[in-house]
């Protein structure tokens, strides 16, 4: 990619599977435990990462996934994709440091906007609160190109993901097993669990996690995008509540359609003459 709206090629996947086989090991996959689904995806797909925020879920399944490896003396089977965020107020360690995950190797690549590591830089880059100014662009540099980058660099095919069904929203109709626009396959391992089935596990097996979530949070993103759930929404579906607030909005882009996003985002420079796409460089070469 020589700027962060160009593509090539190399970003359609050649399909793993026909529809019809996923259509079919969805029906079998429907009732597993999050382990047999991992176990499933292991065995199965090539190219296999996680992507990860170090979410709850995200950390159940990174969890469960290590358990795998040391059952099979092997090293951790499935490699990292780090979320970094921006101006985040969490501790920053990163949870594979601990004893707990003292054999995890550290995350693949962290994905970061092209030609930036931290929030100052971006800011000074591509202009402060850009999450105010132009949402579609935020999204598409700090979301969405880096992982299409990071996903092209390794030769990712398939990634593990923290969604859940109890999330509600886009996410209430969840497949084990789904095939984005591109051809990159998502297993949703944990999509029957509820957040209290998911802490529970944490609790239980002595999971290291963010302490916010000991304050209340549930789920957490960038400093911008994360508050305390709506305290009258108890539900699951009311978990993400705490995201976005005031917005018509669920996710950040990661897992909504990638040439939608990148129109957006092209359109967006387009309509800014001298905004995002003259602050938009060539990115660096290499991993970000």
């Amino acid at each position: 990619m020589s700027d962060p709206s160009s593509s090539t090629a190399s970003d359609v996947l050649t399909p793993q599977y026909t529809p019809k086989q996923i259509e079919e090991f969805n029906k079998e996959l429907d009732g597993k435990t999050p382990q047999e689904v991992l176990v499933w995806a292991i065995d199965h797909l090539e190219g296999l990462y996680q992507t990860t925020a170090f979410g709850l879920t995200g950390l159940a399944a990174l969890d469960m996934i290590s358990k795998i490896s040391l059952d099979r003396e092997e090293t951790h089977l499935v490699p990292l994709v780090n979320l970094p965020r921006y101006a985040t107020p969490l501790p920053r360690d990163c949870p594979t440091r601990s004893n707990r995950f003292r054999h995890v190797p550290r995350p693949a690549t962290h994905l970061h906007p092209p030609g930036v590591s931290t929030a100052e830089e971006f800011a000074k880059k591509y202009g402060d609160k850009l999450w105010e100014t132009d949402e579609a662009s935020y999204d598409y540099l700090v979301k969405v190109e880096p992982a299409a980058r990071a996903y092209q660099e390794l030769g990712v095919r398939a990634v593990i993901t923290g969604r859940r069904r109890s999330q509600g929203a886009d996410r209430a109709d969840l497949k084990v097993l789904e095939v984005d626009e591109r051809g990159l396959v998502k297993v949703n391992p944990l999509i029957q669990w509820s957040f209290k089935e998911v802490k529970e596990y944490i609790d239980k097996e002595g999971v290291p996690y963010n302490p916010l979530l000991d304050q209340g949070y549930r789920s957490i993103g960038d400093v911008h995008s994360t508050a305390l759930p709506d305290p009258t929404n108890a539900n699951d579906a009311g978990e993400r509540s705490g995201r976005w607030q005031g917005k018509n909005k669920t996710e950040c882009g990661l897992h909504s359609n990638y040439w939608d996003m990148k129109k957006r985002f092209e359109a967006s420079k387009a309509g800014q003459g001298e905004g995002v796409a003259e602050q938009a460089p060539a990115e660096p070469n290499g991993a970000a």
